[in-house]
């Protein structure tokens, strides 16, 4: 009897849960098991993100031949995480694609990325490194090594540090945008500023009070350098997402990046 009455109860609740995601009541997410940040369809999520931050566009995919100086004192910034001349994080690119296809067009550069790391310098890759870079990113390997190098670098530590501290996917995008503009070591600073202010989720911790204090800390570390003085990326996009209560990062998603808006359906 027991048995029959539970799941009378349970049909029930379903039904009252259907009706509400259907009369706009509840999200359509409502009822589902969350997803990390690492979930393919959230991580195109992601990726979508920071491309609308980085290159203005959600077509993240279009950005591997993308390359220029932004004059932000880090040299050559290019590809789909913003790999740069002047932090190391292009040279070990250029490597790993070497060493998995010696012949490329980008392994003579090798000598100057060498030299030119931990500087704004172009020396040795100007006039021709722009050309040939966007020649490689025809290529299909050297796509694929942009994609490990992000995973490796910037993606994975960056969630499995969310999913420790215990936030949602919401939380482990804002570590992983924090480690695409300051480093992974400068997203772990800004972490460590935050828990004088608050504590995530894993310490006791309240979500939406620890992301907030995360997001301040991120603002104030971008405001130390002119070329990353506009916080929009965060202001009109993460923390309208966290003002929401979103922390599944659950779509539709409308934000505004530089003033520029953008939606993911």
């Amino acid at each position: 009897m027991n048995r029959v009455r539970t799941t009378t109860y349970v049909t029930i609740g379903l039904v009252i849960s259907g009706l509400a995601v259907a009369l706009g009541l509840l999200p359509a997410s409502a009822g589902t098991t969350a997803k990390n940040l690492d979930d393919p369809v959230k991580k195109d999520i992601a990726m979508q993100i920071v491309s609308a931050a980085e290159n203005s566009s959600l077509n993240w995919r279009a950005q591997f031949a993308y390359i220029e100086d932004i004059d932000d004192g880090r040299g050559y910034t290019a590809g789909i995480i913003g790999f740069c001349s002047g932090t190391g994080d292009m040279l070990e690119l250029v490597e790993s694609y070497t060493a998995t296809k010696p012949s490329n067009v980008l392994a003579k550069y090798l000598p100057a990325l060498r030299r030119v790391n931990g500087t704004d310098s172009h020396s040795g890759l100007d006039p021709n490194f722009t050309r040939d870079w966007r020649k490689a990113a025809t290529d299909p390997v050297f796509q694929a090594a942009q994609e490990a190098e992000r995973d490796r670098v910037y993606f994975n530590p960056s969630v499995r540090d969310g999913k420790a501290d215990g936030v949602r996917a919401l939380g482990q995008f804002a570590y992983y945008d924090a480690a695409v503009m300051h480093g992974y070591e400068g997203m772990r600073a800004i972490r460590n500023r935050a828990l004088r202010k608050a504590k995530p989720p894993a310490q006791g911790g309240d979500e939406r009070t620890w992301l907030n204090a995360f997001l301040n800390e991120r603002v104030a570390e971008m405001k130390k350098e002119e070329a990353h003085s506009d916080t929009s990326r965060v202001d009109t996009a993460q923390r309208v997402f966290l003002n929401k209560g979103n922390f599944d990062l659950n779509t539709p998603l409308d934000f505004k990046v530089y003033g520029d808006p953008f939606h993911i359906g």
